[in-house]
């Protein structure tokens, strides 16, 4: 018997927090149906597989940090703009290390068309219009900046700066300043 209350999206944020809690590798359907205390057969009616919940969370993960970009971006431009966009991803990786995990989770064709991962590439190519850099150079820069934040903030989950000073906090914003100046100064092909 299927537990009232039970939706896609309730399963998704609860799958979420699971991931926040015991990391995105522990999302299954099983360890979903153990947190509701209910047969994994009743959750079936919800969600096709362990694969469609880790997928329903990570549009959820992308969708919660695209709210989040909108929201530090309105009224910034420049280096302004590339700061809390930069904060934006540390911040939620930070507070929701599986969300963040779950949004590196790779999707099917359909499923990225209708993510947020679209307004996600829309908002870093606005800040990069404050720079005036024309295709390809745009995209090289998308790029750039994407595999920056998610290096630096990969590194710092896993413990990589907890032992060297200086303090992350001073790295990351050297590297934002970094990234602002190579951005004003783009090398000619």
């Amino acid at each position: 018997m299927v537990r009232a209350g039970l939706t896609p999206d309730r399963l998704a944020r609860a799958g979420a927090e699971l991931a926040d809690e015991a990391g995105f590798d522990a999302v299954t359907v099983s360890a979903l149906a153990r947190r509701f205390d209910v047969k994994v057969a009743s959750l079936y009616s919800h969600v096709k597989s362990s694969h469609d919940l880790r997928t329903r969370i990570a549009l959820l993960a992308l969708e919660e940090m695209a709210d989040r970009g909108t929201a530090a971006l309105a009224g910034r431009a420049g280096k302004d703009a590339l700061a809390a966009f930069a904060h934006v991803y540390r911040d939620y990786a930070r507070e929701h290390p599986g969300r963040y995990a779950a949004a590196q989770f790779p999707l099917d064709p359909e499923a990225a068309a209708a993510s947020a991962g679209a307004r996600h590439s829309r908002m870093t190519r606005a800040i990069l219009r404050g720079y005036d850099l024309a295709e390809p150079d745009e995209t090289h820069a998308v790029r750039l900046l994407g595999s920056v934040f998610h290096g630096f903030v990969t590194l710092e989950l896993r413990g990589g700066f907890g032992h060297s000073v200086p303090d992350s906090q001073e790295s990351w914003e050297r590297s934002v300043d970094a990234l602002d100046a190579l951005l004003r100064n783009w090398p000619s092909a």
